[in-house]
């Protein structure tokens, strides 16, 4: 039997024609076996009538259905349901469930806890802990975008919209060749450089080429969490050694070298991550020399480079690698906002070309009109103003930060007052927790976030990282008090036990 015409929920203000909606209930009644293989449909005058639309919208609609597949037309008999659909075979189903969405899914996949990570509900009036990011409050769109609608704008600007190098956009390659060079003391050329979607992207595909099921990859006790995950999704054992206040223990990593072959070292040697020391002078041309002696790669993490408070920046290993061994990543996302997902990898031309491949399979290119927006934002010295910019705020924040938790937690909280980048690495009293100040915590609208993951390797340090970067004043204030407040309900707990 025919369904009646109540079955037909027509709704003349949506944006979809009046023939798809009519078809897609058809579809629908199909699905659900309402309407059986060799029913016969209506005549389109007849539905038209029935259903108060015109009928050439009944026609179109018998038509897409045609196209699709879901009817068929017998010359002088009419339109009938297609008799050899087969039945769908589907639980529970319904037109009024169509549209919702299962939670369980229908095939096996491979699920991976190690990628698992809590982002939490953000929810009104309460306060984040972040591990050091910029302010996006003083990012400068308004000459981004000035300079992006400029270059929209261009004659010839279509001839930037089609597939690209998958090395990234020449003139943005040659433009950040001769930036770097200038200020970080390298001697590189475009060919050196791919253009990546930040330095996640780097460390990635630098782990694809590197390391295989088993390989050694020497990284600090303590080390960015994302990055070692990477290297696990590649089966490769982690060496770690220890970081004192001069960086990683490169003793320690010539002792390693002695009795395994290491294929890499992982650093961030500007501002360790996630405690914010410096590598010194002397590790980082210790660290060069084993890595010619012992054939190994430095994978060096440019992290929080442009941000110094007390000193010129020191210039990086990439700046000293006269052997080929050091792959130099880093990105413009957290000097300027980590929404515009431009970094760079740079190596040798056979390493880079082999990176450049392995991008193909991810992300075959890059945004090339966000690229030559910051080939001009670059060249223009526009990033260099704003860089000076924020360092001049950072520091006040960061002097403040540190005043205000040196005053209220000196019996708490150690530290030593980062030379630069945005964050505090910040110790805990052995006697408290960060399990129970997270708790107590949350009851006074402050998210401390996920504080295990500074600790992957155990080590039992009983610290975590904490941003002062993107809070303003008054924000700085407002999270030192209710971390006091935390604080305070804690030491009254630890006193009843």
């Amino acid at each position: 039997m025919f369904p009646n015409k109540t079955t037909f929920q027509l709704n003349r203000k949506n944006k979809q024609a009046l023939y798809l909606q009519l078809s897609n209930t058809f579809i629908e009644l199909i699905k659900s076996r309402k309407l059986l293989p060799e029913t016969k449909l209506p005549s389109s005058r007849a539905l038209a009538e029935n259903l108060n639309v015109h009928r050439k919208t009944v026609v179109a609609c018998y038509e897409e259905l045609l196209l699709q597949g879901w009817v068929e037309s017998i010359a002088k008999k009419g339109t009938f349901v297609n008799a050899n659909l087969p039945e769908l075979n589907v639980q529970n189903f319904t037109i009024e469930n169509q549209h919702k969405k299962t939670n369980n899914t229908g095939f096996d996949f491979y699920h991976n806890e190690e990628l698992v990570r809590k982002s939490p509900e953000k929810k009104e009036g309460f306060m984040y802990i972040n591990d050091g990011i910029s302010d996006a409050r003083l990012t400068p769109t308004e000459d981004i975008a000035r300079i992006y609608r400029r270059i929209c704008g261009r004659k010839h600007i279509y001839k930037e919209m089609s597939y690209g190098s998958l090395f990234g956009n020449e003139k943005l390659r040659k433009t950040l060749a001769n930036y770097l060079n200038k200020t970080r003391g390298l001697s590189v050329s475009d060919e050196n450089i791919l253009i990546t979607r930040g330095s996640q992207m780097g460390i990635y595909l630098s782990s694809k080429l590197l390391l295989k099921k088993d390989d050694f990859i020497v990284i600090g006790e303590t080390n960015y969490a994302s990055a070692d995950t990477t290297f696990l999704q590649n089966e490769a054992n982690l060496v770690r050694v220890p970081v004192d206040e001069n960086g990683l223990n490169t003793k320690e990593i010539e002792e390693i070298c002695k009795k395994k072959a290491i294929k890499a070292v992982y650093v961030t040697s500007h501002h360790h991550h996630p405690t914010t020391v410096t590598l010194s002078a002397e590790r980082r041309i210790h660290l060069l020399n084993l890595a010619k002696k012992y054939s190994f790669a430095i994978i060096e993490d440019d992290y929080d480079y442009d941000f110094n408070y007390n000193h010129s920046p020191i210039l990086p290993l990439a700046s000293h690698d006269a052997n080929g061994n050091v792959i130099y990543i880093g990105s413009v996302c957290k000097t300027v906002a980590p929404v515009f997902r431009i970094g760079y990898l740079i190596a040798s031309k056979e390493f880079v070309n082999e990176a450049a491949n392995q991008r193909r399979f991810i992300d075959r290119q890059g945004d090339a009109l966000l690229e030559l927006t910051f080939e001009e934002f670059i060249k223009n010295s526009d990033l260099d103003r704003h860089i000076k910019k924020v360092m001049k705020i950072y520091k006040t924040r960061r002097d403040l930060f540190c005043t205000l938790l040196e005053e209220k937690f000196k019996d708490v909280f150690f530290f030593d007052i980062p030379k630069g980048g945005m964050a505090v690495w910040l110790t805990l009293h052995k006697k408290y927790s960060w399990k129970t100040i997270s708790e107590i915590a949350y009851k006074h609208q402050l998210e401390i976030g996920e504080w295990q993951r500074y600790d992957i390797a155990n080590s039992k340090h009983n610290a975590i990282r904490i941003g002062f970067a993107t809070y303003n004043v008054e924000e700085i204030y407002e999270l030192i008090n209710r971390l006091s407040k935390t604080m305070n309900e804690v030491k009254l707990l630890k006193k009843s036990l």
